[in-house]
């Protein structure tokens, strides 16, 4: 098959696009490279992938621009689209909630018009576990009430679900909305914890913790997420909706002991007030794609930390 992914050449649109490629398929990777983080590093990931034998190209350009896409869906039949673009991170959101608005929001409807004008009826979504906002029941549940998001980030998200179901329910769109919790692993973003913590405790500087430490999230690894989004390109749902997470929580101060075992060096820690748009805990009820999907989540974060040091070690 042909698939789009869009934000391809970021942490995880690398790991789809090779996954897809080692699968057979043909992949179309589309990508603003944006310096949210340094596109060189993007450019590395899009050099790894390259690598296999089956058809990959990538195409440059902006989801803000409608006719980039329509000339990007006019030059291949694409079969599915897995959409991961998008201006990532509730911090950042805080401070450019406008952009977060045109990139997210704007940007998926024109991503959705060009596949519908172009025919493609099957597009898989990445929302977002910020979009449960203080969910004050846990584990998270897909049928939870989602209308209190606390980050311009999770509202973008909580957009591009509705979103979603309106292009399923009125144009007959086959649509999958996946709640990513937090990924890791290799080529993770140098902006989020993992990776930035572990180069802190390495150069020896100071580490930001945020509140009393007790802050908890359910870390989930790169190859099991991988195996939930693969998951919903073999299947057909109208349109539905699943959490993608390891369904353990995991605290902020024990995330960084557990950091500072395997890189053999002790934190400095900093302590600083709670951050606005931080939710306490995320935590998925994974139970509804277990039992549709297959997913099955099988890296325990001692194990997911020992391989994202070895990959941070290395590069």
């Amino acid at each position: 098959m042909n698939f789009l992914v869009t934000g391809g050449a970021g942490f995880i649109g690398s790991h789809v696009c090779e996954h897809l490629l080692q699968d057979g398929h043909s992949v179309w990777a589309f990508d603003d490279l944006n310096d949210f983080y340094d596109p060189a590093l993007k450019r590395r990931n899009l050099e790894e992938v390259k690598g296999s034998r089956f058809p990959f190209k990538f195409v440059q350009g902006e989801l803000t621009d409608r006719t980039a896409l329509a000339g990007l869906f006019a030059s291949a039949k694409f079969d599915q689209v897995i959409h991961l673009a998008a201006r990532a991170g509730v911090r950042p959101s805080l401070a450019e909630p406008a952009l977060y608005q045109r990139v997210n929001v704007e940007g998926t409807v024109h991503l959705l018009e060009a596949a519908r004008n172009h025919g493609v009826r099957k597009l898989i979504l990445a929302s977002s576990s910020s979009v449960y906002g203080v969910n004050a029941k846990v584990p998270f549940s897909e049928s939870d009430p989602i209308f209190s998001p606390i980050s311009p980030y999770a509202a973008s998200k909580l957009a591009c679900e509705a979103l979603g179901h309106v292009y399923h329910h009125v144009y007959g769109m086959d649509i999958v909305m996946l709640r990513l919790f937090t990924v890791y692993g290799p080529r993770q973003r140098p902006d989020l914890a993992i990776h930035k913590f572990a180069r802190l405790i390495r150069d020896g500087l100071p580490v930001p913790v945020f509140g009393d430490g007790a802050t908890a999230r359910d870390y989930t690894y790169i190859t099991d997420t991988i195996q939930g989004i693969l998951a919903c390109t073999r299947l057909e749902f109208g349109y539905e909706i699943f959490n993608l997470g390891e369904s353990q929580t995991v605290k902020l101060i024990d995330l960084i002991r557990l950091l500072e075992e395997v890189l053999g060096k002790q934190a400095r820690l900093d302590w600083q007030p709670n951050q606005p748009g931080d939710v306490p805990i995320t935590y998925a009820d994974i139970s509804k794609a277990r039992a549709v999907l297959g997913y099955r989540p099988v890296v325990k974060i001692e194990e997911g930390m020992v391989r994202f040091v070895a990959w941070f070690r290395k590069h």
